[in-house]
């Protein structure tokens, strides 16, 4: 593929070469969940978010029971709020969060039904970071007039697609008390929609954000990594990266192959551990 090619743009060939390398770091859904979260003491819900003249869906999930629960944003992967996003607030929910997570696509396509790789990754390469973080604003400032939440405790955390989010919306918000990133990309193909990466922002971080990644990771390469530490080291947020050597890709996400329990359930204890401590 020539860049210079009549038919194709810069802008053309930047979102192909993203589209080519999603489609590595993703796997086929398997349609079975391993971890299912009971209902028994917390609330579930989808709600309606407004932001200027579009109100997009959002699930919550919180206790029944007490008030002012610290907030955790939970950032979908590209696959949208689906029920292993969902069950991902249950379980915040019943560690005593009220966890939320908007739909980000809304304004571009509803892919929780969509099977197709190359289908959903249309519906991702329309949303800009500008929208996202106008719409986890939003989102913010909801949870802060619509329920007995404390959001000046606030956190996020965010898989894949989501996992980039969280490192650009700690540095977006630097009201956050912390986040926790799930194998985000860190340093893909600039475009016009997304202008900067998380390598670009981590030396300015001021929120304190957890990184988790796989060492066989085929999407995101290991020098990328050690790149982001290295930036992050010339800052003073704070920040941590883990990474799992033989995990790959999606390793936390239990309805898919790449799921590996082991690292899955030390990155979750790892981010109670890490929310614990800062919210």
């Amino acid at each position: 593929m020539q860049i210079d090619s009549p038919d194709i743009s810069r802008r053309e060939f930047l979102v192909s070469m993203i589209a080519a390398s999603y489609a590595l770091s993703v796997q086929p859904v398997t349609g079975e969940t391993l971890v299912m979260t009971d209902r028994e003491g917390i609330a579930d819900e989808m709600v309606s978010i407004p932001n200027g003249d579009f109100a997009f869906p959002a699930y919550v999930a919180r206790p029944t029971k007490g008030k002012n629960f610290p907030v955790v944003l939970v950032v979908q992967e590209i696959f949208g709020v689906h029920e292993h996003i969902k069950d991902v607030c249950r379980r915040l929910a019943k560690l005593g969060y009220l966890a939320i997570a908007p739909e980000l696509y809304a304004r571009q396509g509803d892919v929780s039904k969509m099977a197709d790789v190359q289908e959903i990754l249309k519906i991702v390469g329309k949303v800009s970071d500008a929208q996202v973080m106008s719409d986890l604003d939003a989102t913010a400032a909801w949870v802060g007039k619509h329920t007995a939440a404390d959001s000046k405790r606030m956190a996020i955390t965010g898989f894949c697609w989501g996992g980039r989010i969280t490192w650009m919306y700690a540095a977006h918000n630097p009201g956050l008390k912390c986040a926790v990133a799930w194998y985000g990309k860190i340093s893909p193909p600039v475009t016009e929609s997304q202008p900067k990466h998380p390598v670009d922002v981590a030396a300015t971080l001021k929120v304190p954000v957890l990184g988790l990644y796989g060492g066989a990771d085929q999407g995101i390469p290991l020098d990328t990594v050690e790149r982001m530490k290295a930036e992050l080291a010339k800052g003073s947020s704070g920040s941590s990266i883990v990474v799992y050597p033989d995990a790959p890709h999606a390793f936390f996400a239990d309805y898919r192959p790449s799921y590996r329990k082991e690292a899955a359930v030390d990155g979750w204890n790892r981010l109670q551990l890490w929310f614990k401590e800062k919210l």
